[in-house]
């Protein structure tokens, strides 16, 4: 089975992700900034309420929070998940068809949680989207069919994840440094889902859901006196109830820097995170020194780390880091996905960057520049509904002064390169650090463990693990030739093979931050000749051709015609089944065994190919591909999954194609001999 050609694909990815990360120009001089201050009032319940009337528009938005103290789920981790998932699918007095037909209605907006819920709409419609509001929080219908639904949407989701790097790499980084009985260290598994129940749901709604530590947050065009008797009318009989009072041990960080690794057998990025907890809380004079030192190090696009890892290396699309900030201990995180070959150097130059900015004062003008940006994007958003309803929360739930966010550009202005400097040593804990690696050990581990750095190894679930076999020799007599023949049995047999001379494919992808999902249509012939293409409805975004004259791309209405190396590699890829031509040739060997998606696979390298065969099945299970594009090498994978007969063959129906992210496509039809015209090619 032929690999999916990635070239157009990532063209497309580029595109998207430049965009987000171009520089921005640099915001002028810090305007003053004036946010109403909310009227407030206290049900007998305990629900605080903040009004802020502002008729500059004709609209209303209700933000409902429950402020609750996070709590771990144990076996049952996805309760409170699936709770969220079933808030709002009907009332115990509206179907759900009913409830969304009327908010559709009203052109309104709205959406539950287990931990609140919000909605707007136009201010003549707000009295009854509150009174909706109302009804789907306090009022909700937890039935057997939706659960059931939910329930398998959740357990489907959870399966895509597990061979997502990214997925994997995100819950060993939260299980190591919160540990697995900490709310923020628990994690969601198949096995904790299915033991969740109907009734498992209504208990933690009825636990949790509760008015001790809500707020009802309220702006827009409105007057406080007839809101403040609505609200009591909707929500005075909402029964007072406390939430259980939970405590959990302070997570400790590692004594000194180490290395955590995970292998990831279909990796073909590592997923690097340098993490360590903090306690730093929105009222600390730290946190608006801590906040402009991570904008320093990985929070802006010129920061630090990307400067380093993206623009001077071209190892990434992107570094970054984070820092947390709030009542409960959170954590500061940099992070990168960078290709398998540079994992140990991308390694050296985070722990160069970090201690950096512990070691070094930051320039003047780097910090003036900072402050000015994260001024400017402050302003941007302070006259938003939503954020103004975030500062009045956050006033009330973090304890800050009520001229918090006034004296916001002040305080900011106020930091110095010697708060950035004590802040970074004191957040950025380089010598108490873990690096947590996702990644191909195969690839990287030999490079790590150069660094002189301790390694240590977990599963995918964060449990300690010897360190991995990566690789293993093939058994003697196992030769190329006899893996592609053992290949072409398996799908069934070189006969009925050799017979398909063409190959059509139609499935559907989604790509981030496209607006709906992807067709993707592939067709073969075995005469040399391919198309693959990626549209979005009726509009093709990119079209790739293989034809007798040469190859060409397509995107967005621009043409290239291919030539030399990436002319030979799409004519090598124009083919139904490339093992008819693979195992005539004498060049190729087996280069060991490795662990792909959990089997043992045979590892054929023909150039920057690789193919990886099943050593049980013997179907294709990967084709691996290094391209040079722009000076920059980047890697792709592709896994094959779901094999099903057409015509006495079995193909994939699913393929899984890592570009910096999972790109899964789902075959919705695949036509061996039919399907396939002249024109498909032209």
């Amino acid at each position: 089975m032929k690999k999916i050609h990635t070239f157009l694909i990532l063209l497309f990815l580029t595109g998207i992700m430049q965009a987000q990360d171009r520089p921005q120009p640099k915001p002028g001089p810090s305007p003053v900034v004036n946010i109403k201050k909310p009227q407030t009032f206290v049900l007998a319940n305990g629900m605080k309420v903040l009004v802020v009337e502002n008729h500059k528009l004709p609209r209303v938005s209700f933000n409902l929070t429950l402020d609750n103290a996070p709590f771990t789920e144990g076996n049952k981790k996805g309760v409170d998940e699936l709770t969220s998932s079933l808030i709002g699918n009907g009332t115990k007095k509206t179907t759900k068809e009913a409830f969304n037909e009327e908010i559709d209605f009203y052109g309104a907006s709205i959406n539950f949680s287990s931990s609140g819920a919000y909605a707007s709409s136009l201010s003549k419609y707000s009295g009854r989207v509150l009174e909706l509001l109302a009804e789907g929080a306090l009022q909700p219908n937890f039935t057997q069919i939706e659960f059931d639904k939910e329930k398998a949407k959740l357990i489907e989701g959870l399966k895509a994840d597990e061979k997502s790097v990214p997925a994997i790499a995100n819950r060993v980084v939260d299980v190591l440094a919160f540990g697995k009985n900490h709310p923020s260290g628990e994690y969601l598994s198949e096995e904790t889902v299915k033991n969740v129940t109907l009734a498992d749901v209504q208990a933690n709604y009825t636990t949790y859901f509760v008015p001790e530590n809500a707020y009802l947050v309220i702006i827009g065009d409105i007057k406080f006196k007839e809101t403040k008797a609505a609200v009591e009318k909707l929500f005075g009989g909402w029964k007072k109830q406390n939430t259980p009072k939970n405590t959990y041990p302070n997570p400790e960080n590692v004594s000194k820097l180490q290395i955590d690794f995970v292998d990831v057998p279909n990796a073909v990025q590592s997923e690097i995170s340098l993490v360590n907890t903090v306690n730093l809380k929105m009222s600390d004079p730290d946190f608006f020194p801590a906040v402009i030192a991570n904008q320093i190090l990985g929070g802006d696009f010129n920061s630090y780390l990307n400067m380093n890892l993206r623009e001077q290396h071209a190892w990434t699309y992107g570094a970054s880091s984070s820092i947390g900030a709030g009542k409960y201990v959170t954590k500061f995180k940099a992070s990168s996905a960078v290709r398998n070959t540079v994992t140990d150097s991308a390694v050296v130059q985070f722990i160069k960057e970090i201690k950096r900015i512990r070691t070094e004062r930051v320039p003047q003008e780097v910090l003036r520049n900072v402050k000015a940006g994260y001024i400017g994007r402050f302003v941007m958003q302070v006259e938003k509904p939503q954020t103004v309803a975030r500062y009045a929360l956050n006033i009330e739930t973090e304890n800050l002064p009520a001229d918090f966010y006034e004296k916001y550009i002040q305080t900011i202005n106020d930091v110095t390169a010697d708060d950035i400097y004590r802040v970074a040593n004191k957040y950025f804990l380089l010598d108490n650090i873990r690096i947590v690696i996702a990644g191909k050990g195969s690839d990287v581990i030999t490079g790590l463990e150069k660094l002189q750095i301790p390694i240590f190894y977990f599963d995918k679930y964060g449990n300690p693990v010897e360190k991995p076999v990566t690789k293993k020799e093939a058994p003697t007599g196992i030769t190329a030739k006899t893996v592609f023949e053992n290949y072409l049995k398996a799908i069934g047999g070189e006969k009925a093979v050799s017979a398909a001379k063409t190959l059509a494919m139609t499935g559907t992808t989604t790509v981030p931050q496209a607006p709906g999902p992807l067709t993707f249509t592939s067709k073969l012939d075995s005469k040399g000749k391919m198309m693959v293409s990626l549209a979005m409805g009726t509009m093709n975004l990119m079209k790739q051709v293989v034809n007798e004259k040469g190859a060409y791309i397509e995107q967005q209405g621009q043409r290239k015609n291919l030539e030399g190396a990436d002319l030979a590699d799409m004519k090598a890829s124009a083919a139904p089944f490339e093992e008819l031509q693979l195992q005539k040739r004498t060049d190729l060997k087996v280069d060991g065994i490795e662990p792909v998606n959990g089997s043992d696979a045979y590892v054929i390298k023909d150039g920057k190919t690789t193919y990886y065969y099943d050593v049980k099945s013997g179907l294709k299970t990967a084709k691996g591909k290094v391209r040079e594009q722009d000076g920059k090498s980047s890697s792709q994978i592709t896994n094959f999954n779901d094999y099903r007969e057409v015509k006495g063959i079995k193909v994939p129906f699913n393929l899984v194609q890592n570009v910096g992210f999972e790109l899964d496509i789902k075959m919705t039809d695949i036509k061996i001999n039919e399907g396939v015209s002249e024109k498909d090619f032209l």
